[in-house]
């Protein structure tokens, strides 16, 4: 006798492009082994409803639940503090990376560096105002107060105090290089905070924005080092 089984992954199949409702309709079979049975000998929830199984957490047993249950279980992205730590911290990381880009206009030699601050500023901006309006939206769930205000110094990426007022000090292709040279680790820095967000995050707008970040940056990294 066999049991139908839904296994889904909600954060995993959001990443593919595939919608939980969707990811919950994937079936397989497994041999029918210490589950409940309705009076036809097929598998029930707790509700009479047919049984889904739902797979637990590393370590832990899976759990039985009706298609109700399964399918509210799989539509839950309740932030977490790691999405909350990761927005705040991007926040931040973000206003450092509009500081540099101001600089540009003023000191650069080359258009194309020119160019290139300018387009950073452009998406750079609004992806701030992105993330603060997602902090107010959740701030019922945010249970974790300021944790993710650390030492900004600390954050991947980031230039120093130092770092800054050598480049603010810069003109011309002095400029140009060490603007290069802070922006490109800048962003690697804020790929490694996005990628580290995709594994521990579970709110789907986080990782929309995380994975934006990744693809938009990782393409800036690469016009960069072709500047250089």
């Amino acid at each position: 006798m066999w049991l139908e089984v839904a296994v889904f992954n909600r954060r995993t199949t959001a990443r593919r492009g595939v919608s939980a409702p969707a990811a919950a309709l994937v079936l397989a079979a497994l041999a029918l082994t210490g589950c409940e049975s309705g009076g036809d000998g097929e598998p029930e929830g707790r509700d009479g409803s047919p049984a889904v199984i739902a797979p637990g957490l590393p370590g832990e047993p899976a759990k039985t639940l009706s298609a109700g249950e399964a399918a509210r279980a799989g539509d839950d992205d309740t932030p977490n503090s790691a999405d909350f730590g990761y927005v705040r911290m991007m926040i931040e990381h973000h206003r450092q990376a509009l500081v540099m880009t101001q600089l540009a206009p003023d000191r650069a030699k080359s258009g194309q560096v020119k160019k290139l601050a300018e387009r950073i500023a452009a998406g750079q901006g609004p992806e701030i105002t992105a993330m603060e309006g997602w902090l107010t939206n959740h701030a019922d769930h945010d249970k974790g107060g300021h944790d993710g205000h650390r030492d900004h110094a600390s954050m991947p990426g980031m230039a120093s105090a130092e770092q800054l007022d050598e480049l603010r000090a810069a003109r011309g292709e002095a400029f140009d290089q060490l603007f290069l040279d802070l922006m490109i680790t800048h962003h690697q820095g804020a790929v490694t905070m996005a990628t580290d967000v995709l594994k521990s995050g579970n709110n789907v707008l986080v990782e929309e924005m995380a994975g934006d970040v990744i693809s938009q940056q990782s393409i800036e990294i690469r016009r960069m080092r072709e500047l250089r």
